[in-house]
């Protein structure tokens, strides 16, 4: 396992960490046997960060992930988690010192920690980027203990870079795959300048990258990929990163003879994520211990031939940057 600087702070985290939404909910059935055994195959593999979220099954996914720090007592096990989309309804007026202080209050608890490595406001409204009196709060929580570092996570490249206008902003989490590689022309640069972290989320779009699906693949009905195609819940890039389902087969095609013997498309997907260097790690989820370990393998495979990267980049302007260009 490769591990990397998360920004400006103190922690080295795993190219390939974790994302526990899946073991939260929204991602069809799942049973917490098979998460706890996910989670542990993860870290057994080097992994030693993970982001969930408060919303994540309702509290559920975090409290997965304190039962595993209680398992792995005495190993690091960095812990991001993320507040805001507890909100009925997504204002800059919801982000009050009330609310933030209520919500971490209640992440605490979950993950039965006194003090959370990283606090990301959860794809916020989009005035709250422009608003540093919220960004106040996320300072006085530091000060005071709660959190040791904070973050934004983000849905477009534009709310990524009014995030790191402010200086308290350690890290950004973003939508970054094969599919989506906007973050890579203007983001980047300026994260790089200014030694922010970035966490590259849904690196596989929502399974699309890991090259199983088809056009006869079914979803069931509390999986995200089935109830928000269109956007009908939150942001339509949060699925399938925002592709349509067939032009996403299509390309997926198109990219499996670049994929090296012994190798799945979903480590290429990833692998070409660590490819940036101003990424810190990529946070593929994991349903069982199986995709645990092959998500882990990819950090350790070889660099990506210039040869191959440029292909994948023709297949994007050929077929979806159209799609998701514009809108992200």
């Amino acid at each position: 396992m490769e591990y990397r600087l998360l920004g400006r702070t103190d922690m080295k985290v795993s190219a390939i960490s974790f994302g526990a939404w899946a073991i939260g909910g929204t991602w069809g059935p799942v049973q917490d046997e098979d998460s706890m055994k996910a989670l542990h195959a993860a870290v057994d593999a080097g992994v030693n960060f993970v982001d969930t979220a408060d919303v994540y099954g309702d509290g559920r996914s975090e409290r997965l992930v304190a039962r595993l720090r209680r398992e792995r007592k005495g190993e690091t096990i960095f812990v991001a988690t993320k507040a805001g989309r507890r909100l009925p309804e997504q204002t800059r007026e919801g982000y009050s010192r009330k609310n933030l202080n209520a919500w971490v209050d209640r992440s605490l608890r979950n993950l039965e920690m006194d003090t959370v490595d990283l606090l990301q406001l959860h794809c916020p409204h989009p005035d709250v980027y422009d608003t540093p009196e919220v960004f106040g709060v996320l300072d006085e929580m530091v000060h005071a203990g709660k959190i040791r570092y904070y973050g934004v996570s983000v849905e477009t490249v534009d709310e990524a870079l009014r995030g790191i206008a402010h200086p308290g902003v350690q890290t950004v989490q973003i939508i970054f795959n094969m599919f989506r590689p906007k973050p890579a022309e203007r983001f980047f640069p300026e994260a790089r300048a200014r030694r922010v972290g970035i966490l590259a989320r849904v690196p596989l779009a929502s399974g699309l990258l890991t090259g199983k699906l088809s056009k006869e693949s079914t979803f069931a009905a509390d999986d995200h990929r089935q109830f928000n195609r269109e956007g009908q819940f939150f942001d339509k890039g949060e699925t399938f990163s925002g592709v349509p389902f067939e032009t996403g087969l299509e390309a997926v095609e198109a990219l499996r003879p670049l994929v090296p013997p012994t190798t799945s498309l979903a480590q290429l997907a990833l692998r070409w994520i660590l490819m940036f260097d101003a990424v810190s790690c990529a946070i593929p989820g994991a349903k069982n211990p199986d995709q645990a370990r092959a998500n882990a393998a990819a950090a350790d495979l070889p660099p990506i031939d210039p040869a191959t990267m440029d292909a994948v980049s023709r297949i994007y302007d050929e077929s979806i940057r159209e799609h998701v260009h514009g809108s992200w």
